[in-house]
């Protein structure tokens, strides 16, 4: 055999040994059903179990909670699953070791990034929890419960024909039995933080699930946490309340939590037969096995290196001349980071393709409004294209939170700002977006220059039990005691926080 046939011989075999032991990556598929619209790029069978599975988990809650089992929400929530905690950086670089999945409320979208498991979901049911939480109830419970309720429900068994809930947390468990806990007053106050502010108690989490657990445990106690709930929400002290309505102290009831956990924690058992709902699958094109991720961490606009990534984009993007979705996100990324005028140019091309890209015209909005305020000589034209784009957004989809919440925000600071329709435009972006704090913070603030502030409290009080985001509790603190003081819009003190709500509104803690 020639020197040269033996060579193509050795390549041939280095190509199958690379084809063995790096086998090529999937595609991506997208499933839609009544509620969710759920990105895999694992196997089509896995994918539709877990739409499923999301779709019986919603049932329950609404089960537990009293709501029409068949209601679906205004807006399907994206997930996207992923194979390993190694590709949850191609969305959220700052992600911490071992983390499992993220919940993100970005102004440009809300969605959840998780892990495929075979045994464990809980990650991704208790995201689940709190955009479900968020999306059907606007009352300000305490911070504690919020986190126990999305533990408690995210520990659900869900097989066919059997759901369990409130299974034992083994995690939480291992903490609490190790674990130095957290003093009970500050757990019921929402202190959750430690001194410098920096990270959470490590049995903040586990003993929210406890006392969740604890309350669900016995018909009587559950009462009792109805009313110590409404005794809460109702500006109730958190510690008083609970001694109030269970007649424990916070002594007390730290022993009651121990004695609790060394027995068999209750488990509830539905009978009840959950239908099997109708999903579709989709294969993507091939620019979303390199573009899908990385666009969503465009949404989240975390980080500091935005050259690297626009960087990289324009390669991946290079590798799909003439693909839509490719457009998309190359355009998204130099208007948002690299060269707005090759960006606009991208997503016009786009459009001339697809003239209805709800996301294409939503950016070009957003572009028009930027060079707006750079290029002063220009804005009413500007102003103008950027209202057609919205126009031709709102055609398309009539039920898109972000060309609302992009009408709002363009008329903040212009005159008779704000007017009825301006009013109207943070109503529908809060409607089908609650779980966005730019929603809330904006019709809360429409709200009180229309001397509505009672209704602007309610909608700020859950932002003020924020666990999360410190910066975020104390504006709408804040904003609570300027509308209970019955301050407008017109009053100076009042529109004093516009540009710091506006400003912790943009920031948030994924979970």
């Amino acid at each position: 055999m020639s020197g040269m046939k033996l060579a193509r011989v050795a390549m041939a075999a280095t190509a199958l040994l690379l084809l063995a032991v790096s086998p090529a990556r999937a595609d991506w598929l997208r499933a839609e059903s009544d509620r969710f619209v759920i990105y895999s790029d694992g196997d089509e069978r896995t994918l539709r179990v877990y739409v499923q599975k999301l779709e019986t988990f919603d049932r329950v809650l609404r089960l537990f909670m009293g709501l029409p089992m068949e209601e679906a929400p205004p807006r399907k929530l994206p997930i996207y699953l992923i194979g390993n905690q190694r590709d949850l950086v191609h969305v959220l670089p700052g992600a911490v070791q071992n983390q499992t999945g993220v919940y993100i409320p970005a102004e440009q979208d809300i969605f959840a990034v998780a892990t495929r498991s075979r045994n464990d979901d809980s990650t991704l049911l208790h995201e689940y929890a709190h955009h479900f939480m968020f999306q059907n109830f606007n009352f300000p419970y305490p911070a504690w419960f919020v986190e126990g309720f999305a533990e408690y429900y995210a520990a659900t068994n869900i097989q066919t024909g059997r759901v369990e809930v409130g299974l034992p947390n083994e995690q939480a468990v291992g903490w609490l039995q190790h674990g130095q806990w957290m003093e009970m007053e500050d757990l019921l106050a929402g202190r959750a933080l430690n001194a410098s502010g920096d990270r959470f108690n490590a049995t903040y989490y586990p003993l929210a699930w406890l006392l969740m657990h604890w309350f669900m445990g016995d018909e009587e106690r559950r009462a009792s946490m109805q009313a110590y709930l409404l005794d809460v929400g109702s500006g109730g002290d958190p510690v008083e309340a609970l001694q109030t309505h269970t007649g424990l102290t916070t002594r007390d009831l730290r022993a009651a939590l121990r004695s609790y956990m060394r027995e068999r924690i209750s488990i509830t058992r539905v009978n009840y037969v959950f239908p099997t709902v109708p999903v579709t699958v989709e294969r993507l094109p091939p620019s979303a096995n390199d573009l899908l991720l990385v666009n969503q961490q465009l949404k989240v606009v975390q980080g500091d290196d935005h050259d690297a990534l626009v960087a990289q984009i324009r390669t991946l993007s290079a590798r799909h001349p003439g693909d839509p979705f490719a457009q998309l996100v190359l355009g998204r990324a130099e208007i948002m980071f690299g060269d707005p005028q090759q960006g606009e140019a991208t997503l016009t091309a786009l459009l001339q393709q697809q003239p209805d890209h709800v996301e294409a015209l939503q950016l070009l909005a957003l572009a028009r409004m930027d060079g707006a305020s750079e290029h002063p000589d220009g804005y009413d034209v500007a102003m103008n294209e950027m209202r057609g784009f919205l126009q031709r957004a709102y055609q398309a989809d009539d039920a898109n939170y972000f060309t609302f919440l992009l009408i709002a925000q363009n008329r903040i600071g212009e005159p008779g700002y704000p007017s009825d329709n301006d009013l109207l435009a943070w109503e529908l972006a809060y409607t089908i977006a609650p779980q966005l704090g730019q929603a809330r913070f904006g019709l809360a603030q429409a709200l009180m220059a229309h001397d509505r502030n009672a209704e602007a409290v309610t909608l700020l009080q859950p932002l003020a039990n924020n666990a999360h985001n410190p910066q975020i509790a104390e504006v709408a603190r804040t904003l609570i005691a300027r509308a209970e003081a019955g301050l407008n819009s017109s009053d100076e003190a009042a529109t004093a926080w516009d540009d710091e709500a506006l400003e912790a509104t943009d920031s948030f803690d994924p979970e």
